[in-house]
């Protein structure tokens, strides 16, 4: 590991994708994507993946970092009473659920904003309630770090285009398999339409549509059989961005897809066919890595504090920030490239 050069890492993050499977399990066609993963939610185990480390413009998919973070700490049934000063700052262009100050609502609601209309407005109400913009970010952060996403570098709650605010396919992956061994993350994600407040009297309600397409149907996209979510995103700078998950016949599987070369509906297409390819013929393939456990949940060995030094001295060296971070594993014994994160990926299934 101390001799992998900044030229090969770069040099892996332009690989073909890595997949170790029978050419009866070839990947399906017309993947045009600029980094995608498919993984198994239950093991962790990476089927296949291509640039799986690249960093890119991650959108509203890192709204699945902040809900990892923030969920926990308020109840579904707290209340709060927005004020002008909650809705401040938010970026102009911004994709809103239509908060407005001096309404009453429930944390409930609010996380409704979040996953269903992908409302900014909502986060940054949360992320005051959390303490601010800045503390939710720094905690973000960390939380990042503890899960093992070291692509990622947060600028801003919601994802929104701010110059360095990055992650890659492996993170965001990671970020979906942590949230949902949460029942609420699981459950926002997987909701269709929700009734949202309309006037501080209460009274008035009007329906929100979750804007996963593969989850309702919508704009002409087939809904996916056992899909359970989790988070799409846009902006002009980022494309289209999408995390999914779904469960058949007991197993469940995470694919992120990022900025496919098409419109909107490719996210959702390609996102379609790497779960088809996983549940059927990627069944037979073995896997090329492992999603790593958080930091947190287990207890680093001498060899992967070593790897993570030659990981950061990498990095010091100038890895370009749109090129791998340094932490791919060159040639396991069956000749195939794995990936890594943290510098080993560990070999306990996530436990919460």
């Amino acid at each position: 590991m101390n001799s992998l050069s900044r030229r090969s890492l770069l040099a892996l993050a332009a690989a073909a994708p890595l997949v170790t499977a029978t050419p009866a399990a070839a990947l399906p066609r017309k993947l045009t994507a600029r980094a995608w993963l498919v993984a198994d939610h239950d093991s962790g185990e990476i089927l296949a993946a291509h640039r799986a480390h690249q960093r890119l413009a991650p959108a509203s998919t890192l709204k699945m970092l902040f809900a990892v973070t923030v969920l926990p700490k308020f109840a579904r049934t707290e209340r709060h009473r927005v004020t002008a000063a909650d809705l401040a700052g938010i970026p102009d262009g911004s994709s809103l659920v239509g908060i407005k100050a001096g309404i009453t609502y429930t944390v409930e609601q609010l996380w409704q904003g979040v996953f269903l209309r992908s409302g900014n407005d909502a986060v940054h109400v949360l992320a005051h309630m959390n303490g601010g913009i800045a503390k939710t970010v720094a905690e973000m952060q960390a939380e990042a770090e503890d899960l093992r996403a070291l692509d990622t570098h947060v600028v801003s709650p919601e994802g929104y285009d701010h110059k360095g605010q990055l992650s890659s396919a492996y993170d965001l992956t990671l970020f979906a398999r942590h949230g949902l061994g949460d029942a609420d993350f699981r459950a926002y994600c997987a909701t269709r339409t929700a009734d949202f407040p309309a006037s501080a009297s209460g009274g008035k309600t009007f329906q929100i549509q979750n804007t996963d397409r593969l989850l309702t149907g919508s704009y002409g996209v087939e809904t996916y059989d056992g899909l359970i979510g989790v988070k799409n995103g846009y902006t002009s700078n980022a494309g289209n961005t999408f995390t999914g998950a779904a469960t058949r016949d007991g197993r469940t599987l995470l694919v992120t897809v990022m900025h496919p070369d098409s419109g909107g509906n490719a996210v959702y297409e390609e996102t379609a066919r790497l779960l088809d390819w996983g549940f059927g013929k990627g069944s037979s393939a073995k896997a090329v890595g492992r999603l790593a456990e958080p930091v947190s949940e287990t207890s680093p060995s001498p060899a992967s504090k070593a790897v993570q030094g030659a990981a950061g001295a990498a990095g010091a060296a100038g890895v370009a920030a749109d090129g791998p971070a340094p932490w791919p594993l060159l040639e396991g014994a069956a000749g195939t490239l794995v990936l890594a994160a943290g510098g080993a990926y560990a070999l306990r299934r996530r436990r919460r």
